[in-house]
């Protein structure tokens, strides 16, 4: 679980009830039906328009991936490669057969496996980068529709305050109703607000960031492949991964 994101969202939800429950309007006042399906389900309608049905109903699913999410332990995946080197230097390539069941990594799993199969070393790479790549697309389309429903979720906010100041000033006989008319219009332009930055856009960013640190643990998982293929020395691959790393953690290796 991503606690950064807990609790952000978390912290977000509770200074606006804060202020709400503090301020002098009732609670009551921020509610409306209406608003809400303005809001949600005009952005995910115009989100429907962009993008295929499929992966618009995966989008719970990936939006859930920003708090069900744990960061890859980089320096044990270092450790686990320097070990598949130091077998493959002692017993040979065709050595690590017997290993590859028990690799956890995926992208590693699959590059020793074409590297004991004989797999020319370019070949391996290149099937290597395409998983990379087929994972950033997939990446770019989920972070993609998180952004647009960013984007659309305070368009239709102001599109439900523009139809309620429509409703309200059809009917000025009673001069005492306008407030109240007013302060419900305008709850979809907060809804779309609210809605777009404690929730779409902040998932958009933090989509793109663990995307990012996939891809640099893919990356290393590649170089370590492509140096045991090669026959580096386990401790020439050890010291080449670690630049990966940040300097501190490098420190404790």
């Amino acid at each position: 679980m991503d606690i950064a994101s807990l609790i952000g969202l978390i912290l977000a939800m509770g200074l606006i009830l804060a202020s709400i429950m503090l301020g002098a309007a009732p609670f009551s006042a921020f509610i409306d039906v209406p608003s809400g399906l303005v809001v949600v389900g005009g952005a995910f309608a115009a989100a429907l328009i962009c993008f295929p049905l499929p992966s618009m109903i995966k989008s719970p699913m990936i939006a859930m991936k920003v708090i069900m999410n744990k960061a890859e332990d980089r320096l044990a995946l270092i450790k686990s490669i320097v070990e598949l080197a130091e077998v493959a230097r002692k017993d040979g390539l065709l050595a690590l057969e017997a290993k590859i069941g028990d690799i956890q990594n995926p992208l590693v799993r699959t590059g020793l496996q074409m590297a004991v199969d004989g797999t020319a070393p370019e070949i391996v790479e290149e099937v290597l980068r395409t998983e990379v790549a087929g994972m950033a697309m997939r990446h770019r389309e989920g972070k993609s529709i998180m952004d647009q429903l960013g984007r659309f979720a305070p368009a239709y906010g102001m599109i439900g305050t523009l139809m309620g100041l429509i409703m309200m000033l059809q009917d000025m006989s009673d001069p005492s109703g306008i407030g109240a008319g007013m302060a419900v219009a305008l709850i979809t332009t907060l809804y779309g607000a609210i809605v777009a930055n404690v929730f779409f856009s902040p998932f958009a960013e933090k989509l793109g960031l663990m995307s990012r640190n996939e891809q640099l643990s893919m990356e290393i998982a590649i170089r370590g492949v492509m140096a045991i293929q090669s026959g580096e020395s386990p401790r020439a691959i050890d010291q080449k991964l670690q630049t990966y790393l940040p300097a501190k953690q490098r420190e404790l290796a």
